[in-house]
């Protein structure tokens, strides 16, 4: 009988679970229901020592701005922010080797074989940042919902109840000829939000992502100097970064006062602005006033550099 040498093949990996950048898609609504991702099992090794094929992967197309964590220790592994970017967020086991690998000068037929390693399991969360130009920051019924119809393609749910809006919005808002901007409503704050209070950190977050912040406080309020001062003490607890962003306050809901009224309080409020350089408009998105300027004064903001504000 013919004596051969060792001709095992080496086994194929297990499959990698990848995330991929994707810029048509917006939510993670598509892998809401799939509860368990399983990627493919790699081949065992062949005689004449050929490999095995690896398991096949699993590619996970998520949008523009998704963050992966680990699901106990809420640790960030991975971030995806272009489209097209790849990440191995959970990698497959390790092909075994075949016996062909064990071949010495004294062994030269050697039985040994190293099995593989078995696949990776772990409970994973994707988490996503809305990336957005301009976010509506502001209390509940503070008209952000109307304004963002107002302005854009978005049609949110408006009503006269706080935390009408359960889901941030993103609205498109063309402005002069073919140039536009990415406006975001963000669900509404209330005093404690970065402790947790309200929708609190569930929202919070995506205002991180936004080039502009824009606050939006009633022309109505009780007092309007201190609702806006109380949106800043949220951001600042919550990350003290988001101060550094350019931002603008919007007077809003003026059609609701006389223009006597609305301007004694715009000019008070200017001059309590006035060392932080923060631009304050008067609107009203259901007459159009003002809605204009502030778009003019979005796109200077988001086409200028600018200084940090207090």
């Amino acid at each position: 009988m013919a004596k051969g040498g060792p001709d095992g093949g080496d086994g194929g990996r297990g499959g990698h679970i990848i995330l991929r950048g994707n810029n048509q898609l917006w939510t993670l609504l598509h892998l809401k229901y799939r509860k368990h991702v399983i990627a493919g099992d790699g081949e065992r090794g062949g005689s004449a020592q050929c490999s095995g094929k690896s398991g096949e992967d699993v590619i996970l197309d998520v949008p523009i701005g998704t963050i992966a964590r680990n699901g106990d220790s809420m640790e960030q592994e991975a971030e995806i922010t272009e489209h097209g970017q790849t990440i191995v967020w959970v990698e497959g086991g390790k092909g075994g080797w075949g016996n062909a690998r064990f071949k010495t000068a004294t062994n030269q037929a050697p039985s040994h074989a190293q099995p593989g390693l078995p696949g990776n399991e772990a409970w994973k969360i994707l988490e996503l940042k809305l990336l957005a130009d301009v976010g509506l920051v502001g209390f509940p019924n503070a008209g952000k919902s109307t304004l963002i119809s107002a302005l854009s393609n978005a049609r949110p749910e408006i009503a006269a109840y706080p935390f009408t809006t359960l889901v941030p919005n993103l609205g498109l808002v063309k402005y002069r000829g073919e140039q536009s901007f990415v406006m975001a409503d963000i669900p509404g704050i209330i005093e404690g939000a970065h402790s947790g209070k309200g929708l609190g950190l569930r929202f919070l977050r995506h205002i991180e992502r936004n080039a502009v912040l824009l606050f939006m406080v009633p022309v109505t309020s009780e007092d309007p100097w201190k609702n806006y001062k109380i949106l800043l003490d949220e951001l600042q607890q919550y990350n003290p970064e988001l101060l550094g962003k350019p931002r603008i306050l919007a007077l809003s809901q003026c059609d609701i006062t006389g223009e006597e009224q609305t301007e004694e309080i715009a000019a008070s409020l200017r001059k309590k602005l006035r060392k932080s350089g923060v631009p304050l408009l008067c609107i009203s998105a259901v007459t159009g006033l003002g809605l204009d300027a502030l778009k003019d004064q979005i796109w200077q903001q988001l086409n200028s550099g600018h200084e940090s504000q207090a």
